[in-house]
């Protein structure tokens, strides 16, 4: 679905990504991990239209989308989330998520201002795209509840509704699991393998080693922005540089 040849950013004298080759395959669940300051979220920046790489290409379905914004990313099926929650957080749930979908709609300024009957139509199928979502992530409860109000592994929920509520065909999701619980974390894991049933692309950035190695199909690590190893979670779990790298004790303890 995609694929990046030699992808690579830099900002000023350093190489945040070092001509990166990857590919997300349709229909799976590929992961990026690495220590921190790797390159792995200037990537998915890369990725999702949010920075420009000083070289290389980014190919889409086998189109060239390397210049492409990140509103041009979201109308040709590329969704994401971010490490921070970034929702209104005074507004409901559910007009986040019809903001989310309005990226499939045609009203103008001017429809809105005089509410003619195209906008009304599309602000109908944006509440049901919404409510939809909502349900998917197990969150329909909190529609008519302020965002500031939820708690953080529900705000995470409804990140990776309004992700979905763009109808994405390719979903990125930056460390979803971060500042919640060992259970909250299963949910979420749940919740994902459920997008994958559903049909969707998925490329997780993540630190909870054991929640990704028994999530992902794939595995690329990134180290001091070049990749070093790509392959099944048992053979990233086996290689030595990624050990030294990343993993160490840390990984052995929990495979015990």
């Amino acid at each position: 679905m995609l694929k990046a040849e030699r992808l690579t950013k830099r900002f000023g004298g350093n190489t945040a990504v070092n001509a990166v080759d990857f590919t997300i395959n349709q229909g799976e669940i590929t992961a990026i991990i690495g220590p921190n300051g790797a390159g792995k979220t200037t990537f998915f920046h890369l990725i999702s239209g949010f920075h420009r790489p000083t070289s290389g290409r980014l190919l889409l379905e086998g189109k060239d989308v390397t210049k492409k914004p990140p509103y041009h990313m979201a109308k040709i099926g590329v969704a994401r989330t971010f490490q921070t929650t970034k929702l209104f957080a005074e507004a409901a749930v559910i007009d986040n998520l019809m903001i989310g979908h309005r990226l499939r709609t045609r009203s103008g300024f001017w429809d809105a201002v005089i509410r003619t009957r195209r906008y009304r139509t599309e602000e109908e199928k944006c509440r049901e795209k919404a409510l939809q979502v909502l349900e998917f992530v197990g969150a329909s409860d909190l529609a008519n509840r302020p965002v500031a109000s939820i708690p953080q592994e529900a705000q995470k929920r409804v990140a990776i509704a309004l992700a979905l509520s763009t109808d994405p065909k390719l979903v990125l999701l930056d460390e979803p699991a971060a500042g919640i619980n060992a259970d909250e974390t299963n949910g979420l894991a749940d919740l994902i393998k459920k997008m994958k049933q559903a049909g969707l692309t998925v490329c997780i950035i993540e630190h909870k080693m054991q929640m990704i190695m028994n999530l992902a199909d794939r595995i690329m690590v990134l180290n001091q922005g070049t990749k070093i190893a790509e392959g099944a979670p048992e053979e990233i779990s086996r290689n030595e540089s990624v050990i030294e790298a990343y993993l160490g004790g840390a990984h052995h303890a929990q495979a015990r």
